[in-house]
């Protein structure tokens, strides 16, 4: 028996997307918080102490990823906006970014390029052609 196919309302849930966007945002600010130093006692000693000028490492880590979180959240909704809505219940059975054109030329459009290919370095800009 073949697996069930997914619709892309399955595959493209909005809980998912947030997933995703919160993930992102976990992990900028993780990157943040390592390169400023938030974990060595040199920062946390100036940040107890008072002295630490500026955002401290644990709010600019905040901040960005916070900003990644929406960024990365508002770059996948205006992808969705690319779905066509009568797609979503279709099934998903081949490459999505494959046209209905290049499923049925996919078998020998190889060939046809590595022809393409071969007769183009014969005539290069330059040279003249082969008799």
């Amino acid at each position: 028996m073949t697996d069930p196919k997914p619709t892309r309302r399955e595959i493209l849930r909005p809980l998912h997307l947030v997933g995703i966007a919160l993930v992102c945002g976990i992990f900028a600010t993780i990157v943040t918080l390592v390169s400023t130093g938030a974990f060595t006692s040199r920062v946390n000693s100036a940040i107890a102490k008072g002295t630490y000028e500026g955002l401290t490492p644990i709010g600019l880590g905040l901040v960005i990823g916070g900003i990644s979180f929406i960024v990365t959240l508002l770059g996948l909704a205006m992808l969705m906006l690319a779905v066509d809505p009568a797609d979503v219940t279709k099934r998903v059975d081949r490459a999505v970014l494959l046209s209905d054109d290049d499923a049925g030329a996919a078998g020998g459009s190889g060939a046809a390029v590595a022809d393409a290919a071969a007769t183009d370095d014969d005539n290069a800009p330059g040279q003249s052609p082969r008799a």
